[in-house]
């Protein structure tokens, strides 16, 4: 039997970036599933505050020529490559100039919310996916950690869901205590995250155009969502419970026997 893929899509990985739990988390689950046999990758979003020279990220240059549509335009994806060297595990980063060579992740150096991290994170969603297609390589569980990743279930529902890559992956969102206070513009905020036939009414869960409309659609379109013991949930628990008929809660982030299981009877094993 070949090996069962795993995708795990993050706002962040220890060790080359570690500003939240989710950065430990996203570390250590995948490590503990690739020593059970799993075959792992893990895309994460190129920060500029994530040191190349330090950590060794190189281009991977036959992943190359790939562009984004976002709203009227077509944004180039760079795709950058690390290995965690205590784990052998592969890390890909989606890079853009517009978007991620800032020296600071999601607020300015005042800490002032970019206003624009929602074509951020609709270009890493949409940017991780094409990863994931360019390198031929067919996850059978997509794990979604953060709102950051929180498109990702609605582009392999919709736009995916005929893909030879995609069409067999199951998907899961795991909402984590990232919070913010921001109201981003919704016209602007739908335009950028539409993809193909995507429509209007695919996107009901984004209309508070929020935190909180992030954390809907991940939860709204993914096959499982998973929340974790210890998460300060409260700003969200209603939308969980809105979705608990296919909602686990309270989880150990170090419950592997809960995941492994998991992944296993989600890809029919």
């Amino acid at each position: 039997m070949s090996k069962l893929r795993i995708l795990y899509v993050s706002s962040e990985v220890d060790p080359f970036l570690n500003t939240s739990r989710i950065a430990d988390f996203v570390r250590n689950l995948p490590t503990a599933m690739q020593e059970r046999g799993m075959e792992i990758r893990i895309l994460v979003p190129r920060f500029g505050s994530i040191n190349e020279r330090k950590n060794r990220l190189h281009e991977v240059v036959r992943l190359s020529g790939i562009t984004i549509p976002m709203g009227e335009e077509e944004k180039p994806l760079t795709i950058k490559v690390a290995s965690i060297p205590a784990a052998k595990l592969q890390v890909y980063f989606i890079d853009n100039e517009d978007y991620f060579q800032r020296k600071f992740v999601l607020t300015d150096k005042e800490g002032a919310f970019y206003e624009d991290n929602h074509e951020r994170a609709a270009f890493f969603c949409k940017g991780a996916l094409e990863t994931v297609v360019k390198l031929g390589w067919s996850p059978d569980v997509v794990h979604c950690n953060d709102w950051m990743s929180s498109l990702v279930p609605l582009y392999i529902s919709t736009h995916y869901k005929n893909h030879p890559i995609f069409k067999d992956s199951k998907t899961i969102f795991s909402p984590h205590n990232s919070e913010f206070d921001f109201t981003f513009s919704n016209d602007d905020l739908l335009e950028k995250v539409k993809l193909g036939e995507i429509e209007d009414e695919n996107l009901t869960s984004l209309a508070n155009s929020d935190y909180s409309a992030f954390i809907k659609i991940g939860a709204e379109y993914a096959d499982k969502v998973v929340s974790l013991e210890n998460a300060e949930n409260s700003r969200i628990q209603s939308i969980i419970d809105e979705f608990k008929s296919k909602t686990y809660q309270n989880i150990a982030e170090n419950d592997l026997d809960f995941f492994e299981k998991l992944y296993l009877e989600l890809a029919g094993n």
